[in-house]
This record gives structure tokens, C-alpha cells and sequence, in this order.
């Protein structure tokens, strides 16, 4: 089933239905599965269900006609307010959540969320990317989400509770959304004409981890043959760390100038070997001690790189310690 153009979580759909229909729908919650699957678009569409005027929010069923679902798509409403890291920044500023040191508690989400409905209804906020909140800025929330608003529900967008601190897992309803099914990610793919071929569709979705937005980045020409180069390279008996490292130098630095840009590739890189060791972890008997190793170096360099350590230096040490 598709709800409102978005697949794959259907049963999210009924658990939301089921608690609004019985009046026990939660002020707080945090929705958290991998990245690309959906999770902000549920969000909104929540949103516009909640705020929709001319259906019951039981229904969850929004007409997407009338001013408010209009305004919701739009970014406009006056009752939602939605808050980002920008792309110039490691964390979300705590002047999105509480307004700057002029403003303090006067502006800001915090703030915002705690005033009356302009429309009568209900008052949403939701938090992407909540992963990137630091201490303080979560720390900000905790009032927020100890005494909510009446009639005000805020929905923290992240990948893993245990990137929430615990004050603010304790406080939210957690929504697990699952990974999409293959099917599913090459569906999109083809009807969003993100892939022209049906073959190649069904062959990123087989290997995104039923993320769409890692389907979109496998789709690449380019990623996807550096990535057959990569598994060519690491199945060899004997692994040439130095001539790989100055491989994946340079095709990480064709990415482009900027460090974000760098950094996303390189992850990507260091993914592929995650799953060429989890793959033959899988299909090995006997001692598989040396592989597990391998998968551990690899994961460990996934966390180097959300950590921005120097990405020369991290290359060289990654394949240094798979060899």
C-alpha cells in the first residue's frame, strides 16, 4: 500500500491512526531508521493530517486542497515549524531552538511551539536531522519536552536512539521506520525517473541497504565502477594498501572541492568495503577471525570520518589496517 505517495510505511501509518482515533496520540516522538527511506516526508504528511481543515486528524487521510495542506507543502504554515542544520554548519544552532543571545526563549522553535495556534487547531515542530543536535542544543529542548504545549506535538527526525541523549530518548515515543524493500526503492527509482534502466534500478536497489537516497548515489556511472574496482581489489590475496590508497585519493577528491562533498564520497568508499566483509563473513566457515577484523577497521574509519579526522592520513591508516 502507498499512503499519500509514500511506500513502505504502512504500519507506521495504522500505529499513528490507531492512536489518534483513541485520543492517545503523544506530544513528543522520535522517528529514527537509516537515512533515505522516508522519515521527514512521513513527518510532513503527518503534519498536513494533524493540520488539514477539512478532514477529521482520525482519518489521517489529509485532503492536500484546502489553506492549511496547501501551506504545508509550502513551507508556510504558520502552525509547523521545521528546523534543519544549515549546510554551513557541524550542529544544529541553538538559535534555531531558542533564538540568539538577544532573544533568548523569545524566539526559536522552543518558543514558537509554545504558542497558541493561529489556526485553532495544533502547533507541529519537527527536528531534522536531530543526530546533529549537540548537547546543548538538546539540552534546550528538555523544558519543551517535560511540559509540552497543549495540543502541540514535535517530531525529532533521527538514525539511531542511541545518537539521542538519554533525556531525550526517556521523553519521546520512539517510531521505528523500516528500511525499504527492494521492490520498493527500484519502484521509485524507475517512476521518479532517477534510473532510465529497469535492470540497473533493480540492481542498486538490491545493494542501498532499502535506503533511496543511497540508490540515488549508487545510480552514479561512476561510484558504481569505482566500486566494482574497490571488491576487485580487496578480494586479491595479497592487498597493494598503497596503490589502493592512491586510488581512493583521487577518485574521492574528483567529489570536488568542497570537504563536505569529500567526506561523502569517502564514506561511500569505505561502505562498499563494510559490505564486501560482511558478505564474506556471511558466506566463510571455519576460522573467520582475520575478516571480522577487517569489517571492525572498516567501521571504525566509517566513525573517523563523521569525526572529520584528515582524510589523507585516515586512508592510508584504514587500508594499512585491512592488509
Amino acid at each position: 500500500m502507498t499512503w499519500h505517495g509514500i511506500e513502505g510505511h504502512d504500519e507506521v501509518v495504522e500505529q499513528f491512526r490507531r492512536a489518534i482515533a483513541r485520543g492517545r496520540l503523544a506530544s513528543s516522538f522520535l522517528f529514527v531508521g537509516p537515512a533515505g527511506i522516508g522519515k521527514r516526508t512521513f513527518a510532513i504528511k503527518l503534519a498536513q493530517a494533524l493540520l488539514c481543515r477539512e478532514r477529521p486528524a482520525a482519518a489521517l487521510n489529509p485532503c492536500e486542497q484546502c489553506q492549511a495542506c496547501t501551506q504545508v507543502l509550502a513551507g508556510t504554515h504558520p502552525d509547523l515549524e521545521v528546523v534543519s542544520k544549515p549546510p554551513d554548519k557541524s550542529f544544529i544552532p541553538l538559535e534555531l531552538l531558542i533564538g540568539d543571545k538577544e532573544h533568548r526563549r523569545r524566539e526559536g522553535l522552543c518558543h514558537d511551539i509554545a504558542m497558541k495556534p493561529f489556526m485553532g487547531g495544533r502547533k507541529v515542530a519537527v527536528i531534522d536531522a536531530a543526530d546533529l543536535l549537540n548537547a546543548e542544543g538538546a539540552n534546550c529542548l528538555l523544558k519543551t519536552l517535560e511540559e509540552p504545549p497543549p495540543r502541540s506535538v514535535l517530531i525529532l527526525i533521527g538514525t539511531s536512539p542511541a545518537k539521542q541523549l538519554p533525556t531525550i530518548r526517556s521523553r519521546c515515543q520512539l517510531i521505528r521506520f523500516r528500511p525499504l524493500p527492494a521492490e520498493t526503492v527500484a519502484k521509485l527509482l524507475i517512476s521518479q525517473n532517477l534510473v532510465q534502466d529497469a535492470s540497473d534500478a533493480h540492481r542498486v536497489a538490491e545493494h542501498c541497504q532499502g535506503s533511496l537516497q543511497h540508490a540515488i548515489e549508487l545510480a552514479e556511472p561512476e561510484l558504481w565502477s569505482f566500486r566494482d574496482r574497490l571488491l576487485e581489489r580487496l578480494a586479491e590475496p595479497v592487498l597493494d594498501s598503497f596503490r589502493l590508497a592512491k586510488a581512493v585519493s583521487v577518485f574521492v577528491n574528483e567529489a570536488g572541492k568542497q570537504a563536505a562533498a569529500r567526506r561523502k564520497r569517502l564514506r561511500q568508499v569505505v561502505g562498499f568495503a563494510v559490505e564486501f566483509y560482511r558478505s564474506q563473513l556471511l558466506a566463510q566457515s571455519g576460522d573467520t577471525e582475520a575478516t571480522a577484523d577487517r569489517l571492525d577497521r572498516c567501521i571504525e574509519a566509517l566513525g573517523q570520518i563523521d569525526r572529520n579526522a584528515n582524510q589523507a592520513t585516515l586512508i592510508e591508516a584504514w587500508l594499512d589496517g585491512i592488509v
